[in-house]
């Protein structure tokens, strides 16, 4: 018999190919026990994909998808402390110093602990204080093949899982999963303006969602310069130059042949 002092399962959602594969295999009781709830956090900036994806996948699920926001999207946070001169919870930026020949860089980034994973937090209290909760176990959706990124919890009353890691699973694989099942490919979930896209990705969205690029663009202007004590002129690619300005073409674009066989898995880094 369950009672207040043992844990109850909170699965966190990115919205992604680990994350989304992790749910609909507890849906499935592949994984146990079933979570009471998932949550995703949301910035208010993810691409329409994402927000799609959601939707299809919510209902699928015979637990609760809890939803979290701050009170302003992510975008709007930074525009208005560009503004004001304050603090802002930045991506990690790209950089370079205005002379030619300019050192570049990359900020630290803050967006991740302030608006995921502060959010998720507070909405796994909520929760837990529903079910009158004193420890959570909550599941991540990281892969064999990311990890480096597995840290334990920073609370008390948390511990972390990694299913996927349990069942040797990379996200090859998870792919491998939703496809045998017949289900769709999930999105990659980051923010439109993420400075961790790769060139793959930035033109997936400059072709496939056009109001997202073009917010991507503006963000990209936005925080050129005024970043709360950043003196360089910030940037949301590495090549350190306006995002519609990037050539984005692919090899072949270039004359140059396809250089590997096969897609990339995503874990080049490029």
């Amino acid at each position: 018999m369950k009672t207040k002092s043992d844990p109850i399962q909170i699965l966190s959602l990115g919205g992604g190919v680990q994350s989304s594969t992790l749910a609909l295999m507890a849906a499935a009781g592949e994984v146990e026990p079933m979570p009471v709830a998932a949550v995703f956090a949301d910035t208010g900036d993810e691409p329409e994909g994402v927000y799609t994806w959601l939707n299809w996948l919510t209902p699928k699920l015979p637990f609760p998808v809890v939803v979290g926001r701050k009170e302003q999207a992510l975008f709007e946070h930074i525009r208005e402390a560009i503004e004001k001169r304050e603090r802002v919870s930045k991506p990690p930026l790209f950089t370079k110093a205005e002379e030619v020949g300019g050192d570049e860089g990359i900020l630290t980034r803050d967006c991740t602990r302030d608006f995921k994973v502060s959010v998720i937090q507070r909405e796994v209290r909520q929760i837990m204080a529903h079910h009158g909760a004193k420890k959570v176990v909550q599941w991540i959706g990281i892969s064999l093949d990311e990890i480096v990124r597995m840290k334990p919890a920073r609370v008390k009353y948390s511990e972390h899982r990694w299913p996927l890691i349990e069942k040797r699973m990379s996200r090859h694989d998870c792919l491998n999963w939703m496809e045998s099942r017949g289900y769709p490919k999930p999105p990659r979930s980051a923010c439109v303006y993420c400075p961790h896209h790769s060139n793959a990705e930035w033109r997936r969205i400059r072709d496939e969602e056009p109001d997202s690029w073009q917010k991507a663009i503006e963000f990209d202007q936005t925080i050129r310069n005024g970043v709360h004590k950043v003196r360089q002129e910030c940037f949301v690619h590495r090549d350190c130059v306006p995002l519609q300005e990037v050539d984005l073409s692919t090899d072949t674009d270039r004359g140059q042949g396809l250089l590997w066989g096969n897609e990339c898995e995503g874990m080049c880094g490029v």
